[in-house]
């Protein structure tokens, strides 16, 4: 059973939406894109305990806030949410079987056409359901309910609703960040134990074995406490002004003792690990444990689950949340190994990396209008071993950033990102890091990958920013094309970037270093070997021979980590402030006052170049 198509109308922050799924998912996008709201529209379909919530919608759930007509006897807004299942069991295609639908994997679509269409390849039966909400002027409260999509209702018939009971065969389990932990093993509806429980069928005989104990509790009973005389005061004072026998033996209980109660008292209480001066565990909350120790608490109650129910599609908001990577990523592993499909929303390139490109969903929303893309492969990876290898993190970096910068080479990869760093350290007024800015670094290996990469990631709706040696027509202009920011050198290569721009007498010590501290390639020959009878541009040309056999190997870097900003070269300081300018909010802010400031995603003929770009 999976979810492979999902369309959203009017629910909060999306005014119109649809998204394709292709198994297990994993959802990026930046902050206030729509990730928590998807997998909230999927819950109001899908999840059975959703609508229990009274009133299971109110007024920050309608885009912009609109759950009223604008004009006397105009229908009011309506929020409208659609799911389209796939990959149905036997149990599931007999229970729904007068609600089937059929669906083109290839075209991904519903077949709406003659009988003979369905017994095509690709074509498999699909339940199509939806979620329909809206303010009741009448009644003046909001209102909401699930419904299947086939047979459509005839004339104002009401379409066949999709209750909780057949929720339930479905098996979706959305867990929230902030509250799944929390509330785990508490015995809260919906809660990972409240589910396990309805599972196992334990709940009429355990709720029954604890209210028959917890009604023979009687708290604070002791005369010397001072409550049990308390309450006879009561009692007494109840007596002089109504004499009945409704108002006798007053008694302090430990909850209502109804079960809505004690789902809400009852706790699991867990070792800390320490134990108490006469050896004895200490006992807490298990809430009170460890975010780690909870959050690994869950990833076991969600194999439990995985186990007990043949179908479940589970959904997960940040995994990564206050635990380790490789926690992180046993967490991933253990939900897809064990669900029909998993849908999760992340932050982290750990969680990403245990996804194939085409499993991961880059949303974006504008105006109101939602939208998924596929990362798909990048253009310059042959096969996805070589992607596993070489380019699985830095992927997953930039498509959990806003923007990219792409770097022809490792060498210009380490020394920019290194130049910001110190600059923003040294000059924060001026500069700022890469990672400050929320770009993230990419070595694309080649200049003839910048026009590609360039393409691949605006196509993702990155703002693409790039670093590159001077480059000869017609590929000078196309490189050009394809970015956001171009940020070209006047040398062909990024060591005269180096030997051009810091002064010599930084370059002679730091090679002259290199030779007194053993550093220096015994293979380069002697006469290429710096020395303190040779001169400055002797000494200089014999470092230049050191760079390119140390070519990405952090050579330029580390004589950028020797210079003052006064002292690093023009190219790379003019870049890096251009780049601050450009992506930092308060200084387009304060531009904003006096003139015209250059827009994130501006081509670069309108945007200022950095001094040497072309």
């Amino acid at each position: 059973m999976q979810i492979v198509r999902l369309t959203i109308n009017n629910f909060r922050g999306v005014q119109d939406g649809e998204l394709y799924f292709s198994g297990d998912t994993a959802l990026v996008g930046d902050n206030n894109t729509g990730k928590s709201t998807v997998l909230e529209a999927i819950d109001l379909v899908l999840g059975p305990e959703r609508l229990r919530r009274f009133p299971p919608i109110d007024e920050h759930d309608f885009w912009c806030g609109q759950y009223t007509a604008a004009e006397n006897g105009a229908s009011p807004p309506e929020i409208k949410i659609e799911v389209v299942i796939t990959d149905l069991g036997k149990e599931q295609l007999r229970h729904f079987r007068e609600h089937l639908e059929w669906w083109d994997e290839e075209a991904k679509e519903l077949i709406d056409g003659p009988p003979e269409d369905t017994d095509a390849d690709g074509v498999v039966p699909a339940l199509r359901v939806r979620f329909n909400g809206m303010y009741d002027l009448e009644e003046d409260d909001f209102i909401g309910q699930t419904y299947f999509c086939w047979p459509e209702p005839l004339e104002e018939r009401e379409p066949d609703k999709f209750y909780t009971s057949d929720k339930r065969r479905c098996g979706f389990l959305l867990l929230r960040t902030l509250r799944t932990g929390s509330r785990a093993l508490s015995l809260e509806r919906g809660s990972l134990l409240d589910i396990i429980l309805k599972l196992q069928e334990k709940r009429p005989q355990m709720w029954e074995d604890v209210l028959q104990q917890a009604r023979d509790v009687t708290v604070a009973e002791a005369e010397e406490l001072g409550i049990s005389e308390t309450l006879t005061q009561v009692q007494n004072a109840i007596r002089n002004i109504v004499p009945s026998e409704w108002g006798e033996n007053p008694k302090m209980k430990i909850s209502d003792l109804t079960r809505e109660s004690l789902r809400k008292t009852l706790t699991v209480f867990m070792s800390t690990g320490i134990k108490d001066s006469n050896g004895a565990d200490v006992l807490v909350p298990f809430r009170k444990q460890g975010t780690g120790t909870v959050n690994t608490l869950v990833l076991a109650l969600l194999k439990m689950i995985a186990e007990l129910k043949e179908e479940v599609i589970f959904a997960m908001e940040e995994p990564e949340i206050a635990i380790p990577p490789y926690t992180q990523k046993r967490i991933i592993h253990s939900v897809r190994s064990s669900a029909a499909q998993a849908i999760f929303s992340s932050h982290s390139p750990y969680v990403l990396e245990e996804f194939e490109p085409d499993e991961i969903l880059v949303l974006q929303r504008h105006q109101g209008q939602l939208s998924g893309k596929k990362a798909t492969l990048t253009p310059s990876v042959a096969n996805a071993g070589r992607y596993r290898i070489e380019f699985r993190r830095a992927l997953c970096e930039a498509l959990l950033s806003r923007r990219v910068l792409l770097t022809e080479g490792k060498t210009e990869f380490d020394a920019i990102s290194l130049a910001a760093r110190k600059l923003g350290v040294l000059q924060p007024a001026e500069f700022r890091s890469l990672e400050e800015l929320g770009l993230a670094v990419v070595d694309v290996e080649g200049d003839r990958s910048l026009e590609p990469f360039a393409n691949y990631f605006r196509g993702l709706g990155k703002t693409v920013f790039a670093v590159y040696d001077e480059q000869p027509e017609p590929h000078k202009t196309r490189i050009r094309a394809a970015l956001d920011h171009a940020f070209e050198s006047d040398k062909h290569s990024f060591e005269d970037v180096i030997i051009d721009g810091v002064p010599g007498a930084i370059l002679q010590e730091f090679a002259l270093d290199l030779v007194a501290n053993g550093e220096w390639p015994t293979h380069i020959p002697a006469v290429s070997r710096p020395d303190a009878t040779k001169t400055i541009q002797e000494n200089l040309a014999c470092l230049r021979i050191f760079l390119d056999d140390k070519k990405g190997k952090g050579a330029c870097a580390a004589i950028l980590d020797k210079c003052s900003p006064d002292d690093m070269p023009e190219y790379i300081t003019n870049t890096l402030r251009e780049i601050k300018r450009v992506t930092d909010p308060e200084e387009e802010v304060a531009e904003a006052d006096v003139g015209e400031p250059a827009q994130e995603g501006e081509t670069t003929e309108d945007a200022p170049k950095a001094e040497g770009s072309a």
